[in-house]
C-alpha cells in the first residue's frame, strides 16, 4: 500500500511503500522545535517524486543527520541518517525519517507515538 506525502505548498512530494505502524516523537532541540512526529523507513521503501532542487538541506551539530525541508514553504519533509540503534551511527543501515503530519489519507492519531530523549542523548 503505497502512501504519499507532500509539504503544505506541494512542492516537496514523496511516497512511502507502506503505513507506518508507529512514529517517533523526539526531544532534541531540532525535532522539538520541528514539531515531526518520525515515520521510519529502509531508503528503498521511500522515494522522493518532486524534483530534488524542490528540496532544501540543513545539518546539524555532528552534521550525521540530513534534514530535509521544502525550499518553498520552509515544511519538515523527511530526513536521513545512519541507525543509531546501537548508540553509535551504523552508516551501513542507514534509515529515512518521514514527517508523519505529511502523510496523505493517514490517521496519524491511530497510531503509538514513541517519545526518544534526544535532548539528552545526543
Amino acid at each position: 500500500m503505497t502512501l504519499k506525502g507532500s509539504c503544505h505548498c506541494g512542492g516537496t512530494q514523496f511516497e512511502v511503500s507502506k503505513a507506518p505502524a508507529s512514529v517517533t516523537r523526539c526531544t532534541c532541540s531540532y525535532c522539538s522545535k520541528s514539531g515531526a512526529l518520525w515515520a521510519y523507513y529502509k531508503p528503498a521503501q521511500f522515494r522522493l517524486t518532486s524534483p530534488a532542487e524542490k528540496v532544501a538541506t540543513y545539518r546539524w551539530g555532528s552534521r550525521t543527520v540530513k534534514h530535509h525541508f521544502c525550499a518553498g514553504c520552509g515544511g519538515t519533509t523527511y530526513s536521513e541518517s545512519p541507525d543509531w540503534s546501537t548508540g553509535k551511527p551504523d552508516f551501513d543501515n542507514m534509515k529515512i525519517g518521514v514527517n508523519g503530519w505529511l502523510l496523505h489519507d493517514f490517521d496519524l492519531a491511530a497510531v503509538p507515538v514513541t517519545i526518544i530523549d534526544g535532548k539528552n542523548l545526543w
